[in-house]
């Protein structure tokens, strides 16, 4: 293997707040440990405080390692970035479709003919990025696409109210609504079903579910349980793991370490539940009772790999947000694989954790 760059003095990483084996891992403290013999400070764009966070839009960094949302990553090889995808992980983190006690919606079925809350486009500076910044409109959309074909229906067979910025607080009177319910109106147009514009939303997420409860909602569809994953593919299912070509090119031996010590990260999870809690509640910011109902079966995802039927999911999500607006462009997504470093992470953990003949 190569010997890293010298030149490399700092390593930067970046996820959504959501469970990964990427922020577990520096939470811990072991991708701290694993670089700094090397000089080589591990950093990550939400704790930055600089212009760099708009890299975790358009992975224009080219150190940079991303273990976020799929609208973002895809978005960002459809506008032409140099990135390639080098795992894809799978956690169930609490999709919903919510309702109002009031509304009778209790399954699928029952959302046929009703009005379903569509957040509008984003607005953001960059116009190329309106498409994949439009993270409430993508996932809801997705949602309750999946919902509705678990029950045999389409989105012809529902009313999409579109919900714009403007909008979001439809019916609002200017209330504190705390801390996790206003964080679940930032994203998710809680106020439109509150108010009756609308008979229902989809939420994904821990604070979500805090959210709910905090509101009176009740949960009409819980997308964790439908037992075909195909009915659960959105912006976190399969969440990918991309990095920039250079960072391979130039630093592929620094990639392979960092990802070792993530997937010792993926095998700690298992081993200390309690210890996990707290650092959810931190990544996700929600609470203990939360964070619990939502993750339950972290441990069962949270490996990435490059598997067939994973790939396939994905595929069909890279499908969805071409079909559906979210991308400038399509792309062979077997052009955009590269499996040359998940392979030697796990052979070097392998090599690690071999037990040591004398001769």
């Amino acid at each position: 293997m190569t010997t890293p760059d010298p030149t490399l003095d700092e390593l930067w990483f970046t996820r959504c707040p959501v469970p990964t084996a990427t922020g577990i891992a520096y939470k811990l403290g072991w991708l701290t440990e694993e670089f700094a013999p090397d000089g080589i400070t591990v950093r990550t764009l939400q704790e930055s405080g600089s212009e760099l966070g708009r890299h975790h839009y358009d992975h224009r960094l080219p150190t940079l390692i991303r273990e976020g949302g799929n609208m973002l990553s895809i978005a960002a090889r459809a506008q032409g970035e140099p990135t390639r995808l080098i795992g894809l992980t799978w956690i169930e983190e609490s999709q919903r479709i919510l309702t109002r006690p009031d509304t009778g919606i209790r399954n699928a079925g029952d959302l046929k003919g009703r009005r379903l809350a569509l957040p509008g486009w984003s607005h953001n500076d960059i116009p190329s990025h309106v498409r994949g910044t439009s993270i409430a409109r993508g996932m809801s959309l997705a949602g309750y696409k999946g919902a509705l074909a678990s029950a045999g229906l389409s989105l012809d067979d529902v009313d999409l109210v579109e919900v714009p910025d403007r909008l979001r607080n439809i019916g609002g009177s200017g209330r504190d609504l705390g801390p996790r319910r206003s964080g679940l109106g930032r994203l998710w147009p809680i106020d439109a079903l509150v108010s009756g514009h609308v008979d229902a939303i989809y939420v994904k997420g821990a604070s979500a579910l805090d959210g709910a409860r905090e509101a009176g909602l009740v949960v009409a569809v819980d997308l964790d349980a439908l037992p075909d994953p195909r009915f659960r593919v959105n912006n976190g299912t399969p969440r990918p793991i991309t990095v920039h070509q250079h960072l391979l090119d130039a630093h592929f031996d620094v990639l392979v370490r960092f990802l070792a010590v993530t997937l010792r990260a993926a095998d700690w999870v298992k081993a200390e539940p309690d210890k996990l809690r707290a650092i959810l509640e931190f990544e996700t910011d929600a609470s203990p009772e939360a964070v619990d109902q939502a993750y339950r079966h972290l441990h069962e995802g949270l490996h990435p790999t490059l598997d067939a039927d994973r790939l396939a999911l994905f595929e069909q999500q890279k499908k969805f947000l071409f079909t559906h607006g979210f991308l400038d462009a399509d792309f062979a997504l077997a052009d955009w694989v590269d499996p040359r470093p998940l392979e030697a992470a796990r052979a070097l953990n392998a090599r690690r954790n071999a037990p040591l003949v004398l001769a």
